[in-house]
């Protein structure tokens, strides 16, 4: 199933896409895109839905996230060996762990606001992984049990704010619109294997990044298990998995964002996004 909410920044409806591509609502059946509805017995049930059934959904109305009531966004740094490299970092033996403030996430075709005073905004393809059924010290051989679907996410980043503003990572990578998600969320089992799918990102019309999730350091089942060691994943939760080689930082000399740039990006199934960036001082007026 490819899962969906649509309407107005905080007054989305949950839907779905049919296998004719057309939006359906799903209203009389969930109230939204949530916890309830992404556990197994939330999953099973909306399956059992012949989507024929449901409202066709006139015109072509905005997507947001995916995903209602994130409770927590658990990004991995530099778990593709391309990007290790393309950055003069040594891959890691464990699999590096950050939080992005969930007031990022936004829908996967909103403007991206250019932080005040940025000069370093940069871009990342991502997978991201929505946990269905609570993890807890979870194996790896367990670990997609407890997954519900797969995402598409631009991890957006802010160099100067990760890297130069002392402590954690977070600072970076949390500003407002850096966390578009979707357009759908793709049920887990119609993921065949999340370490062979193609993504790619372009900025302008120029290609950026290619990659494939099997050039990952930690796949999806290793995440899962090795996070829930150290926190409990929750229904609704997201991982977001990290990013291959082609980020604006690893150029020389760098390239980033500016106001006015368009973003495109995609995950094999799981949709494109995209994205035109604004100044903050235009966003703060609007």
């Amino acid at each position: 199933m490819k899962l969906v909410r649509y309407g107005a920044p905080g007054q989305e409806r949950p839907g779905l896409i049919d296998t004719q591509g057309k939006l359906r609502d799903l209203s009389a059946h969930v109230s939204d895109i949530d916890a309830a509805t992404l556990v197994r017995a939330g999953r099973v049930r909306l399956a059992a839905i012949d989507p024929a059934t449901l409202p066709e959904v006139a015109g072509r109305p905005r997507h947001g996230a995916p995903v209602a009531h994130v409770g927590k966004m658990i990004c991995v740094g530099l778990n593709y060996t391309d990007h290790a490299a393309e950055t003069g970092a040594t891959p890691p033996e464990q699999p590096i762990l950050f939080m992005k403030a969930t007031s990022a996430i936004m829908g996967p075709n909103d403007d991206v606001i250019i932080p005040k005073d940025s000069v370093k905004t940069d871009w990342e393809v991502e997978l991201g992984v929505v946990i269905g059924d609570t993890a807890r010290h979870v194996s790896v051989a367990d670990a997609l049990d407890h997954v519900a679907g797969y995402v598409l996410v631009n991890d957006l980043s802010e160099r100067e704010f990760q890297l130069e503003h002392g402590g954690q990572w977070v600072k970076g990578k949390s500003c407002d619109t850096f966390g578009p998600i979707g357009p759908w969320l793709l049920t887990a089992d119609e993921v065949a294997d999340p370490q062979d799918l193609a993504m790619w990102l372009e900025v302008n019309g120029h290609r950026y990044q290619n990659g494939n999730t099997r050039n990952m350091i930690f796949g999806v089942a290793e995440l899962v298990s090795y996070i829930s060691r150290y926190m409990t994943l929750q229904p609704g939760d997201v991982i977001s998995t990290g990013t291959p080689a082609g980020v604006g930082l690893g150029f020389k000399p760098p390239v980033y964002l500016r106001a006015g740039d368009v973003i495109e990006l995609g995950i094999d199934g799981l949709g494109t996004q995209r994205q035109r960036t604004v100044a903050y001082s235009d966003a703060a007026q609007s």
